[in-house]
């Protein structure tokens, strides 16, 4: 399983990491933490015992066996004591629930997905999008319907979300 959004559903769904992985049946969890507030770091963590055997001998071939490991390591001692994964990836969610609301109220605009974790799937006309990328960095995730996906992160704050939706608006305007 790809974990690097494992915090960000946790978060929404007000559940334990374990619960959607370990006890769900999934076998390997790929866990990121760099999307979530870490400075770098992906762990491995099995699930079945039995598929991890070999691991410790083929680690470098699959490219988790770093020199000092340890710092690594520290950051996710960090990152999951005291709940920060959890702080962070609620943050993370706040932000993209505050950018759904405001950009549901500019015409011209829609929401294409449930807002459930830090991403906002959202149309945008055509025109405004090669200029907002000017200043703001996204996507188009669908080039017919002019679907761009905005992420939220641990750090974006409310006046970034008001600023960005403003933007839309004078690019909207300036037609």
């Amino acid at each position: 399983m790809d974990g690097a959004r494992l915090c960000n559903a946790a978060a929404f769904l007000k559940v334990d990491l374990n619960e959607i992985c370990g006890k769900v049946g999934v076998d390997i969890l790929s866990f990121g933490g760099t999307k979530n507030g870490m400075m770098y770091g992906e762990a491995v963590v099995f699930f079945n015992k039995e598929l991890s055997r070999d691991f410790e001998f083929i680690r470098k071939q699959g490219m988790q066996l770093t020199s000092k490991m340890r710092y690594i390591s520290a950051q996710f001692s960090a990152f999951l004591a005291n709940d920060l994964w959890l702080q962070n990836a609620s943050h993370a969610n706040r932000m993209a629930q505050l950018l759904a609301r405001q950009l549901q109220s500019i015409p011209g605009v829609k929401i294409t997905q449930k807002v459930e974790a830090n991403m906002v799937y959202t149309i945008i006309p055509n025109h405004c999008i090669a200029t907002l990328q000017k200043q703001y960095y996204f996507h188009r995730f669908n080039e017919h319907t002019c679907e761009v996906r905005l992420m939220c992160s641990f750090t974006t704050q409310p006046e970034e979300v008001r600023l960005f939706t403003e933007s839309i608006r004078k690019v909207l305007h300036s037609r």
